[in-house]
Protein backbone atom coordinates (compact mmCIF):
# COMPACT_ATOMS: atom_id res chain seq x y z
CA UNK A 1 0.00 0.00 0.00
CA UNK A 2 1.19 3.36 -0.71
CA UNK A 3 3.03 5.05 2.45
CA UNK A 4 0.58 7.91 3.38
CA UNK A 5 -1.90 4.64 3.78
CA UNK A 6 -0.36 3.39 5.89
CA UNK A 7 0.92 6.29 8.22
CA UNK A 8 -3.12 6.99 8.62
CA UNK A 9 -3.65 3.81 9.03
CA UNK A 10 -1.14 3.71 12.48
CA UNK A 11 -2.55 7.11 13.05
CA UNK A 12 -6.10 6.03 13.64
CA UNK A 13 -4.72 2.96 15.66
CA UNK A 14 -2.67 5.57 18.00
CA UNK A 15 0.48 3.21 17.09
CA UNK A 16 3.62 3.46 14.84
CA UNK A 17 5.06 2.97 11.55
CA UNK A 18 8.17 1.30 11.51
CA UNK A 19 10.22 0.46 8.84
CA UNK A 20 11.19 -3.20 8.95
CA UNK A 21 13.32 -3.87 6.06
CA UNK A 22 14.44 -0.65 4.06
CA UNK A 23 16.31 -2.40 1.29
CA UNK A 24 13.76 -4.77 0.40
CA UNK A 25 11.98 -3.89 -3.00
CA UNK A 26 9.30 -2.73 -2.12
CA UNK A 27 10.18 -2.06 1.50
CA UNK A 28 8.63 -3.54 4.33
CA UNK A 29 7.12 -1.84 7.68
CA UNK A 30 5.19 -2.55 10.16
CA UNK A 31 2.34 -1.13 12.30
CA UNK A 32 3.84 -1.48 16.08
CA UNK A 33 3.68 0.53 19.24
CA UNK A 34 7.65 1.37 18.98
CA UNK A 35 7.83 2.23 22.72
CA UNK A 36 7.00 -1.00 23.66
CA UNK A 37 8.84 -2.96 21.63
CA UNK A 38 12.16 -0.92 22.63
CA UNK A 39 11.20 -1.98 26.11
CA UNK A 40 11.04 -5.38 25.50
CA UNK A 41 14.04 -5.92 23.55
CA UNK A 42 16.06 -3.65 26.78
CA UNK A 43 14.37 -6.61 28.79
CA UNK A 44 15.30 -9.43 26.57
CA UNK A 45 19.25 -8.40 26.64
CA UNK A 46 18.58 -8.04 30.52
CA UNK A 47 17.49 -11.64 31.04
CA UNK A 48 20.42 -13.04 28.27
CA UNK A 49 22.69 -11.32 30.74
CA UNK A 50 21.85 -12.60 33.47
CA UNK A 51 22.22 -15.95 32.64
CA UNK A 52 25.66 -15.31 31.94
CA UNK A 53 27.96 -17.11 33.69
CA UNK A 54 31.16 -14.80 34.61
CA UNK A 55 34.59 -17.23 34.19
CA UNK A 56 36.67 -16.27 37.46
CA UNK A 57 40.48 -17.61 37.12
CA UNK A 58 41.93 -18.05 40.93
CA UNK A 59 46.01 -18.44 41.57
CA UNK A 60 47.15 -20.74 43.86
CA UNK A 61 50.96 -20.13 44.58
CA UNK A 62 53.93 -22.59 45.34
CA UNK A 63 57.64 -22.49 45.72
CA UNK A 64 60.15 -25.53 45.14
CA UNK A 65 60.35 -25.84 49.08
CA UNK A 66 56.45 -25.99 49.15
CA UNK A 67 56.28 -27.92 52.43
CA UNK A 68 53.92 -31.07 52.37
CA UNK A 69 51.52 -29.88 54.57
CA UNK A 70 51.31 -26.46 52.52
CA UNK A 71 50.64 -28.53 50.02
CA UNK A 72 48.18 -30.81 50.86
CA UNK A 73 46.52 -27.17 52.29
CA UNK A 74 46.61 -25.91 48.86
CA UNK A 75 45.45 -28.40 47.20
CA UNK A 76 42.34 -28.38 49.57
CA UNK A 77 41.77 -24.84 47.94
CA UNK A 78 42.32 -26.22 44.35
CA UNK A 79 39.36 -28.57 44.88
CA UNK A 80 37.17 -26.25 46.34
CA UNK A 81 37.82 -23.62 44.28
CA UNK A 82 36.88 -26.41 41.00
CA UNK A 83 34.60 -27.58 43.18
CA UNK A 84 32.77 -24.09 42.91
CA UNK A 85 33.54 -23.77 39.05
CA UNK A 86 36.07 -22.31 38.96
CA UNK A 87 39.05 -22.06 36.87
CA UNK A 88 42.57 -22.56 38.58
CA UNK A 89 45.79 -21.32 37.59
CA UNK A 90 48.54 -23.16 39.22
CA UNK A 91 52.12 -21.29 39.67
CA UNK A 92 55.79 -22.20 40.68
CA UNK A 93 57.59 -19.46 41.60
CA UNK A 94 61.53 -19.36 41.57
CA UNK A 95 63.50 -16.79 43.51
CA UNK A 96 67.17 -16.60 42.53
CA UNK A 97 69.15 -19.92 41.59
CA UNK A 98 65.91 -21.77 42.00
CA UNK A 99 64.69 -21.08 38.52
CA UNK A 100 67.90 -24.05 37.47
CA UNK A 101 65.33 -26.34 38.78
CA UNK A 102 62.50 -26.63 36.43
CA UNK A 103 62.03 -30.57 37.04
CA UNK A 104 60.87 -29.44 40.47
CA UNK A 105 58.55 -26.70 39.39
CA UNK A 106 57.32 -30.05 36.99
CA UNK A 107 57.06 -32.25 39.74
CA UNK A 108 54.50 -29.79 41.90
CA UNK A 109 52.85 -29.20 39.05
CA UNK A 110 51.94 -33.02 38.21
CA UNK A 111 51.35 -33.74 41.75
CA UNK A 112 48.79 -31.27 41.65
CA UNK A 113 47.13 -32.57 38.24
CA UNK A 114 47.29 -36.04 39.80
CA UNK A 115 45.32 -35.23 43.25
CA UNK A 116 42.64 -33.24 41.43
CA UNK A 117 42.48 -35.31 38.32
CA UNK A 118 38.53 -36.55 39.31
CA UNK A 119 37.77 -33.10 39.60
CA UNK A 120 39.90 -30.94 37.11
CA UNK A 121 41.18 -31.40 33.17
CA UNK A 122 44.17 -29.80 31.89
CA UNK A 123 43.24 -26.99 29.88
CA UNK A 124 47.22 -25.30 29.64
CA UNK A 125 49.67 -27.74 30.82
CA UNK A 126 52.56 -26.10 32.65
CA UNK A 127 54.94 -24.20 30.53
CA UNK A 128 57.54 -21.40 32.10
CA UNK A 129 57.01 -17.60 32.09
CA UNK A 130 59.99 -15.51 32.95
CA UNK A 131 60.20 -17.11 36.68
CA UNK A 132 57.19 -18.45 37.29
CA UNK A 133 55.94 -21.77 35.95
CA UNK A 134 51.98 -22.29 34.96
CA UNK A 135 49.08 -24.59 34.66
CA UNK A 136 45.70 -23.70 33.92
CA UNK A 137 42.73 -25.88 35.33
CA UNK A 138 39.31 -25.93 34.60
CA UNK A 139 36.55 -28.31 36.14
CA UNK A 140 35.09 -31.21 34.53
CA UNK A 141 31.69 -30.58 32.95
CA UNK A 142 28.83 -31.83 35.67
CA UNK A 143 26.66 -34.22 33.64
CA UNK A 144 22.93 -33.30 34.42
CA UNK A 145 20.91 -36.40 35.70
CA UNK A 146 18.00 -37.28 33.30
CA UNK A 147 14.70 -37.75 34.81
CA UNK A 148 13.01 -40.92 34.61
CA UNK A 149 9.62 -41.71 34.92
CA UNK A 150 8.20 -44.60 36.73
CA UNK A 151 5.97 -46.50 35.24
CA UNK A 152 2.64 -45.78 37.57
CA UNK A 153 3.25 -41.88 38.48
CA UNK A 154 1.31 -40.45 35.00
CA UNK A 155 -1.06 -38.25 36.18
CA UNK A 156 -4.55 -39.38 35.86
CA UNK A 157 -7.28 -37.84 32.83
CA UNK A 158 -10.49 -36.84 32.93
CA UNK A 159 -12.96 -38.34 31.41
Amino acid sequence: MPPHTAVRIAEEKGLDLVEVAGNAAPPVCRIMDYGKYKFMEAKREHAARAKQKNIVVKEVKFRPKTDDHDFDFKVKHIQRFLGEGDKVKVVVMFRGREVVHRDIGYRIIEEVIQRVSEQALVEKPAGIDGRDMHAILTPKPVEKKKEVKKPGSETPQEA
